[in-house]
């Protein structure tokens, strides 16, 4: 049976426990604040005792995390088991990764939707020398992954460029129905934004409602690192500094 690792157990790493659990892989998972015991997710004591002998490592402690914990993880591996990055982070951190993990062959892994809408079937994207390995593992368990010819560092700049049209529409989607509620019309308008939306628009518009206030923390780390492209490109980033700045504010709200 395939083992698989899952470092993180928040909202995206629940869902991948639960899912590749239910899928038939033998999953264990470590996060020093959540527990998952109980619901056949094995609940490791440490880093080190929930990769030993795991055949795929999945990091989704988060962004600030993602150094730190690549580093205990891969002090424990040894090839063939892989270990692959689901943070969302710069391509530089992806590619420091890849560069301390030696001989254990490493996936940077880009989540290209809400975990929660999709679970562990979630469509990602993955470059660096482990993804075609990381691909043929979660194959088998129904995850798609598209998977680039391209460095570690590759999924994660693709992912931010994403980010920077996703996050700054959340923005406009949240700006314009606030000030259509101080005006009575919120209604109206969330029907009017989600005609525009096209099919599934009224989830969309929901989704971004819901969801903007309660990551707004992480989302604000998300389009610093696409702000940070934009700008080492040399191109405009007048909307990503407004998204930002607003994020910043949401944020920061009592």
């Amino acid at each position: 049976m395939t083992v698989i690792a899952i470092l993180g157990l928040g909202e995206a790493g629940r869902a991948y426990a639960h899912g590749l659990r239910d899928a038939g892989a033998s999953v264990r998972g470590f996060d020093p604040h959540r527990r998952l015991d109980g619901d056949g997710v094995v609940q490791a004591a440490d880093v080190a005792s929930a990769v030993a002998g795991a055949d795929l490592v999945l990091s989704l402690a988060g962004a600030a995390a993602a150094e730190e914990v690549a580093a205990q993880a891969l002090a424990a591996m040894t090839a063939p088991a892989v270990y692959a990055d689901l943070n969302t982070t710069a391509p530089e951190v992806k590619a420091r990764i890849a560069a301390r993990a030696g001989s254990v062959p490493t996936a940077d892994a880009a989540v290209l939707a809400p975990v929660h809408r999709d679970g562990h079937r979630t469509e990602l994207l993955a470059s660096g020398a482990g993804a075609a390995e990381f691909a043929r593992i979660l194959a088998g368990f129904g995850v798609p992954v598209t998977v680039l010819d391209a460095a570690a560092g590759e999924a994660a700049r693709l992912k931010l460029l994403r980010s920077v049209f996703m996050k700054g529409l959340a923005a406009l989607v949240f700006e314009g129905t606030t000030a259509a509620r101080a005006a009575g019309a919120e209604e109206w308008l969330r029907g009017q934004i989600a005609r525009e939306l096209g099919p599934g628009g009224e989830d969309l518009v929901a989704r971004f409602l819901e969801g903007t206030p309660r990551h707004a923390e992480r989302r604000v780390l998300e389009v610093r690192d696409a702000l940070a492209e934009l700008e080492a490109s040399g191109l405009p980033s007048d909307m990503t500094r407004a998204t930002l700045a607003w994020l910043e504010r949401l944020r920061d709200a009592p």
